[in-house]
């Protein structure tokens, strides 16, 4: 089998090809109900149709953009003709063109303004507003005023922003920023789903004839109880499949919201806040950051050095620079560099990616590989259960052929012969019901939707299905230090400024600190602190002053403020030209012009490489000296020191520059060191109990961040990550070794400091390439994109991580907090252990009803469990089961086994020795008293057989709750652990015994059974219970682990459970 399963149902858990795709779709061949079987799968035809849309959108965009840049690129060199004459006429025949190219036909388009729009105040229709973005018609910008008339017209002022009292107005105005969603299925909607199961039309149909028949020859009302209690089972069947399904359709549904709910900065009410982009509306003032997407089309209002990623929405790889020339900021953009503020003119499905978004909609998402292995185990365990009910068909009518043969009444048929003809194939049917298992691969589903909520309760958000699965099977974890490890709350902790180094104490004064320095180095240290920034000081509603930005910018900034600083004091001084602080330069540089004239550079960033570009250093008397060898070493003994007590170091430095324009990039050296900061950032606690969690679960921990090697360090031997025989290396040593060097000395390998995204790219694809290891990555910032979609779990920070980091991760996390990656893992193994559990359930019911039905056929010529009785253990063994089974949460113990292995055959010899160990207890027990119990039962009497076939049915329903109960744990004894605190459990438990009860006793003229005697009702639940010792007789036998199984050096596969006293 699972060769088989190899063969044809394996697929990749992250980019599965088209190849493996469709290779296991068309070796599903045994489908009861393809509607309901394929819900959870995608469309491929659908998908390509939708591919073709999308590109068919963006070539119409990139045509509108080249448009653009052609008419932006034909100005410019016009501009740099001296013919005045020529350059004006040149100009006005271009802007006719590109008028013309963008939609305009050579004249503007012109608007009404409609009577709603005048009552409410504002002065530019919708369309027309959205439609200079779109066309980037810089002549309709022009004509309304540019960005300023534009937030004139739409009653907004560009400094406070919207006023919270408008949103609404707007909305109604100018629409809502939400995208045409296809509409989510209503409950009638999955009941019509249900009844599209083959089987159960065609037992739809038997019930009809039956009650037609049955009437016509036992009369009313007795004739139709046996059709009419098929369609009460079907009717039963139908609803509690509906229910789960729908429940699940909504799981999801929540989930895809808060997939697609992004946070964006805002100014509203004149102070800087948060909202969702569900919230957004024209007129909004949005900050825009590395990393961030652009939530609405828009205009460009001010910024610095801002680089736009168009290509999801182009298809176009090249950067495009917004500035004053180049306003315009499309809806689902990406920022690449820079940053800015821009005021939205368009939201939702006015805008180019609302409808791309409508069509990226369709053709669902990728299937898991679970869900692709368990339709294989249902197509397997499907094609020998449509054996067995055409053998069991064919016996039937055999012996009831040679019955009418051996009395001579071949020829002589009436209706109850062909009631007995119906009844024959109703069973047949029914077995196929019972046999092909259409829930395992809804099953997975239903356990990762479970999960998937769980997570989402626990700050971690499943983007895609299959990453939860994987988890389950991550044998390593890369994490970043900053904020994962770390509670991301940092202060400054050190400081050393003019050969002075000074602890920074809560309840220091900025007088205890100016009397260290000289006036003019403090000016200048506060100077680099509130121009070098790229965070905001904002007052809030109440009047108190808070930092917004990333916490080493917000630790320092406060660090300023604390000594009496000022940013608004700092601003007089116009800044030129900004670099963003990226984790490729590791550093921050700013150019301002000072009011006396001329330029001044300041640079902050990773203290080693703003060390190597200072030549001068801020003396002890405030002068600017030459930077000496002795005090290089000086200071680079001073940020060691400083890592050494695992804080994060920055160097401070400015560059005064005389000649120099606006246009010349910031120096890269030559600078002064103003002075080195020391930053607290303390490790979350519970951190070093996750790490060991880890480590115990055979899961190895790797640090890899950018900071000092001396910090990490420390940070990694408080986390208890790098031991005394672990290797700490730094990202240049790393990309420079060669492919065998890296073999060599991955193994050992437990921090990497100082590292670029390449690095952790790298990193990630020997692990996965060379030792075959199942990989999860952290990552926050835009250029961990790479490394978040190679890994096979990409993990995004939630508070930290960039727009683009997310989009790119699999899983985010909410909280930015190592253990809730554990977490993650913890609820992967349960996702498949639980799936394992249910198989093994239904694997055991499948065989048993099979065997039961096709050996009584064989030899009385009759089968003890009717097509209603067979309905009811489907709904058992399948729906209810799953529920019970595959929603059981994750147990301290599944984090004391090794992962499991990428090879690993899902249902392990374990499965197998407790499959066939209760099957042959259950078909002995239920066979000797289908052919022996009038005997050993001591039944007389008219309805001795129904009293047994009863007893039969009750015995077998037993036999399935109990293991039940055993399926709860494969290995270990006790399978009754925190079984009470798992309420969905015991109430499906308790449910399937009281409706057995009441079946038995009260609906036997449906279920085709009679009332039992007390005596007997102890006899079935004994027979059912037995069951559980049978579990322990074989949880005793010991069982070798296959190849795919057995534990290797990497953790591939589980490792075994101890023996003995601890079994238990």
């Amino acid at each position: 089998m699972e060769k088989y399963l190899r063969e044809n149902f394996d697929v990749e858990p992250k980019r599965a090809s088209e190849e493996a795709r469709r290779r296991w779709r068309s070796a599903v061949s045994v489908v009861k109900n393809p509607r309901r079987r394929f819900r959870m799968v995608a469309d491929l035809a659908k998908r390509s149709e939708t591919e073709r849309k999308r590109q068919k959108i963006q070539e119409k965009i990139r045509v509108a953009l080249y448009v653009q840049k052609a008419a932006l690129h034909f100005i410019e060199g016009m501009n740099s003709i001296e013919s005045p004459k020529m350059n004006c006429s040149w100009k006005h025949f271009l802007s006719l063109k590109f008028i013309f190219f963008s939609g305009a036909a050579g004249h503007r388009i012109e608007y009404n303004l409609s009577e709603e729009v005048r009552q409410a105040g504002y002065e530019i229709e919708p369309d027309e507003l959205a439609s200079i973005v779109r066309a980037h018609d810089i002549k309709g910008l022009e004509f309304n005023g540019g960005a300023e008339g534009l937030a004139g017209k739409v009653c907004v002022s560009l400094d406070t922003g919207v006023k919270t009292s408008e949103v609404h107005s707007r909305q109604s105005i100018y629409g809502l920023n939400q995208y045409v969603e296809k509409p989510s299925g209503t409950f009638w909607m999955f009941i019509w789903e249900a009844l599209q199961d083959l089987t159960l039309i065609i037992l739809m149909v038997c019930a009809a004839v039956s009650i037609g028949v049955g009437i016509a020859t036992e009369g009313w009302p007795k004739g139709m109880y046996d059709g009419l209690g098929i369609v009460l089972s079907i009717f039963l069947v139908v609803m509690v499949t509906a229910t789960s399904d729908y429940k699940q359709s909504l799981q999801f549904k929540d989930l895809d919201k808060e997939k697609k709910n992004i946070i964006v900065q805002v100014t509203r009410d004149g102070y800087r806040q948060k909202i969702s982009i569900y919230d957004l509306v024209v007129g909004d003032i949005v900050h825009l950051s590395i990393g961030d997407q652009v939530p609405a089309d828009g205009v460009f209002i001010s910024g610095h050095s801002l680089s736009i990623d168009e290509s999801s929405l182009s298809g176009e790889s090249e950067p495009v620079n917004i500035n004053k020339q180049r306003p315009f900021l499309l809806s689902g953009t990406k920022v690449q560099d820079g940053s800015g503020k821009m005021l939205v003119t368009s939201v939702g499905m006015r805008t180019e990616w609302g409808r791309l978004m409508v069509t990226l909609s369709e053709g669902g998402e990728d299937e898991t590989p679970l869900q692709v292995k368990l339709n294989g185990v249902a197509t397997i365990i499907g094609k020998i259960g449509l054996a067995f009910a055409v053998l069991t068909f064919l016996v039937l009518m055999g012996r009831f052929l040679l019955q009418k043969a051996l009395h001579s009444n071949i020829t002589d048929w009436s209706f109850s012969d062909a009631v007995t003809i119906l009844n024959y194939f109703a069973i047949a049917v029914t077995i196929i019901v019972v046999a092909v298992p259409e829930g395992l691969p809804l099953a997975v589903t239903l356990s990762l939707a479970f999960a998937m909520k769980k997570l989402m309760n626990a700050k971690a958000l499943v983007r895609h299905l299959s990453a939860c699965e994987t988890m389950g099977s991550a044998s390593c974890i890369c994490t970043d230090k900053t904020g994962t490890l770390t509670t991301n709350h940092m202060v400054v902790n050190k400081i050393w400024i003019c050969e002075k180094s000074k602890a920074i104490e809560t309840n220091d004064s900025k007088d205890v600190f100016q009397s260290l320095i000289p006036e003019k180095v403090y000016s200048i240290f506060l100077q680099s602190i509130f121009q070098n920034t790229g965070s905001e000081v904002v007052k809030g509603k109440d009047g108190k002053v808070s930092v917004l930005g990333t916490p080493t910018e917000t630790a320092i900034l406060e660090f300023g403020l604390h000594l009496g600083g000022e940013s608004a004091h700092y601003k007089e001084s116009e800044i030129v030209k900004v670099e963003p602080f990226n984790s490729v330069k590791k550093k921050m540089s700013v150019l301002v012009s000072l009011p006396a004239g001329g330029f001044r550079a300041f640079c902050k960033g990773a203290s080693e490489i703003v060390l190597e570009m200072c030549d001068k250093i801020i003396y002890t008397n405030g002068e600017s000296v030459s930077l000496s060898a002795d005090q290089r070493k000086n200071i680079t003994d001073v940020i060691n020191g400083f890592a050494c007590e695992a804080l994060r170091t920055l160097c401070l430095a400015f560059k005064d520059i005389e000649n120099s324009s606006k246009d010349d990039d910031i120096p890269y050296s030559s600078y002064t060191l103003i002075a080195v900061l020391g930053i607290k950032d303390p490790v979350r606690p519970g951190v070093k109990d996750a790490v060991r969690t880890c480590l115990a679960a055979g899961i190895t921990v790797r640090m890899v961040t950018g900071d000092n090697i001396n910090t990490a360090k420390a940070i990694a031997k408080e986390c208890g990550i790098l031991t005394d025989d672990g290797l700490a290396i730094e990202g240049p040593d790393f990309r420079n070794k060669s492919p065998q060097e890296m073999k060599e000395l991955i193994p050992k390998l437990q921090v990497m400091a100082r590292s670029l995204p390449l690095d952790k790219h790298t990193l990630v694809s020997q692990l996965r390439n060379s030792f075959k290891e199942v990989v999860a990555v952290t990552g926050d910032g835009t250029n961990d994109a790479p490394a978040l979609h190679e890994a096979d779990i990409g993990l995004a920070m939630g508070i930290a991580g960039t727009e683009v980091a997310k989009e790119n991760a699999d899983v985010i996390i909410m909280d930015d907090n190592f253990s809730t990656i554990v977490n993650v893992a913890r609820w992967g193994r349960s996702v498949y252990i639980n799936i394992q559990k249910f198989v093994q359930f239904q694997l055991t019911v499948n065989i048993v009803a099979l065997m039961i039905n096709f050996v009584s056929a064989c030899i009385s010529g009759s089968a003890p469990l009717t097509a209603v009785q067979l309905l009811w253990v489907n709904m058992i063994m399948d729906t209810l089961g799953a529920l019970a089974l595959a929603t059981e949460a994750p147990t301290d113990g599944l984090m004391k086994r090794a992962p499991v292995g990428r090879n690993a055959n899902f249902i392990t010899r374990t499965m197998w020795r407790n499959i066939i160990g209760q099957s042959i207890y259950q078909l002995a027990v239920l066979l000797v008293f289908t052919f022996q119990g009038k005997r050993l039962l001591k039944l007389t009497g008219s309805d001795a057989s129904k009293i047994l076939n009863t007893f039969i049915f009750n015995a077998f329903v037993f036999c399935q709750i109990f293991n039940e109960i055993n399926s709860r744990d494969m290995e270990k004894i006790n399978v009754f652990q925190d079984m009470f605190s798992n309420w969905i459990f015991i109430i499906i438990v308790v449910s399937s015994a009281t409706f057995q009860a009441i079946m038995v006793e009260f609906l036997g003229t449906f279920a085709g059974t009679v009332p039992l005697s007390w005596e007997l009702w102890l006899l079935s639940v004994l027979i059912g219970a037995v069951s559980l010792i049978i579990a322990v007789i074989l949880k005793c036998i010991p069982v070798e682990p296959t190849k795919h199984t057995a534990v290797a050096k990497h953790h591939d596969g589980y490792e075994p459970l101890p023996s003995g006293p601890d079994r238990a």
